[in-house]
């Protein structure tokens, strides 16, 4: 039986990977300290787990809209209203399982053959496969360190084309934690907006910001950005509820049906007990969330100071997400452990096999210069975890 092209054609998540790797190492006995993990590490907050409950006994277990139900698209445009200044119909919304799901069907419908489609680089990896599977071609914009890891306009300008079909922006971003300025967005929209170009705009680490950072939605700044944009966010990272597999896209209504078309043809609609659950978290006590950002600002904080004790690593402070995107450069060409490393995917290995320590090389993001570290995990898996690499980096 031969495969179609679409599949051969994709690559497996190296996260993914890296964390079936260090699970397997863990299952066999070896205490490996792993910083792969995107999902935060505390439990879904009661109130939202008893909303699940309360649905199960009142017998929400049947099919609902495609789309998702009534109540929970309301409490989504509620959400936008109230976090974002932006008005959406429930008829602009789809709630799909997981905000990959979101992005799939996004790419699904608004690319095809021929189509490009721009990634700042570093990018999360399902962004570049999804795009290849809609028929698109990724056009790779690099954003390095020295800009904290955000393209600027004149770089977006030169990289669109009269076959230019979709920007990507993922802010705050997944895997760098960079999180755009309203100003920054202002101008990366000025060139949007001229040329009409279709954006995704991936907020899901929206309510995981530090330091006063102000969270803006690109869709926000004009009313012909939001006509142009498709936002894409979910209740995974903010609530600590990955499993629950509840993402959701707002868009013009043409998108949206559209979205809701096919998603009708793939999945129907997402769970309905997670639907309600979806609800208490959007609507209910958000105590829970600031708990959490407090922790991560402390564990952040901690992260970065010592990574950037370490020769030849240099970290910036991220402004959003729970992950640290540590550049090496000048560790490259060096011997660790009898091997050369020549980029982070050598690191990863070598760290892995000898320190028993899993991160994830930058190749899966578009720059093997650095790697990635996620803090969503405890402080004390953190301090030894860093011990564990400031050791084997010493042996450089």
């Amino acid at each position: 039986m031969q495969l179609a092209d679409r599949a051969r054609n994709i690559n497996p998540s190296p996260t993914l990977t890296i964390d079936a790797k260090a699970k397997k190492m863990i299952a066999n006995g070896v205490n490996v300290i792993n910083f792969g993990a995107g999902e935060p590490d505390f439990d879904t907050p009661v109130n939202i787990k008893k909303a699940a409950v309360a649905a199960v006994n009142e017998g929400m277990t049947k099919y609902t809209p495609v789309a998702g139900t009534e109540a929970l698209r309301k409490a989504i445009a509620e959400k936008f209203a109230r976090d974002n200044g932006l008005e959406y119909a429930a008829g602009q919304i789809v709630v799909s399982a997981g905000a990959k799901h979101s992005l799939y069907n996004a790419f699904q419908v608004l690319c095809q053959e021929g189509d490009e489609v721009i990634l700042p680089a570093p990018y999360w990896v399902s962004y570049l496969e999804q795009v290849k599977l809609a028929g698109a071609k990724p056009v790779i914009l690099p954003a390095g360190l020295e800009n904290n890891f955000k393209i600027t306009p004149e770089e977006l300008e030169q990289a669109v084309t009269p076959r230019t079909k979709v920007f990507v922006i993922n802010s705050p971003s997944n895997p760098t934690g960079a999180v755009y300025t309203r100003g920054e967005l202002a101008a990366l929209g000025n060139i949007l907006e001229k040329s009409g170009i279709a954006i995704i705009s991936d907020e899901i680490y929206e309510k995981l910001i530090y330091d006063g950072v102000e969270h803006v939605s690109i869709a926000s700044l004009t009313p012909a950005l939001k006509e142009q944009t498709v936002v894409i966010n979910g209740v995974s990272k903010s609530y600590a509820m990955t499993g629950w597999r509840i993402g959701y896209a707002a868009a013009a209504a043409p998108v949206a049906k559209a979205m809701a078309d096919l998603q009708g043809h793939s999945t129907s609609n997402p769970t309905s007990i997670a639907q309600a659950a979806a609800i208490e978290a959007l609507a209910g006590e958000q105590q829970a969330v600031h708990e959490m950002v407090a922790q991560f600002v402390r564990r952040r904080d901690y992260m970065v100071e010592r990574l950037n004790a370490m020769p030849g690593v240099v970290c910036n402070r991220p402004g959003g997400a729970f992950y640290v995107f540590p550049e090496i450069r000048q560790l490259l060409g060096k011997w660790c452990d009898g091997k050369k490393i020549e980029n982070a995917t050598d690191l990863a290995g070598v760290m892995l096999e000898k320190a028993h320590v899993a991160i994830v090389p930058g190749i899966a993001f578009g720059d093997d210069s650095c790697f990635r570290l996620s803090y969503a995990t405890s402080m004390e898996n953190i301090k030894v975890g860093l011990d564990r690499i400031e050791n084997l980096l010493g042996t450089m």
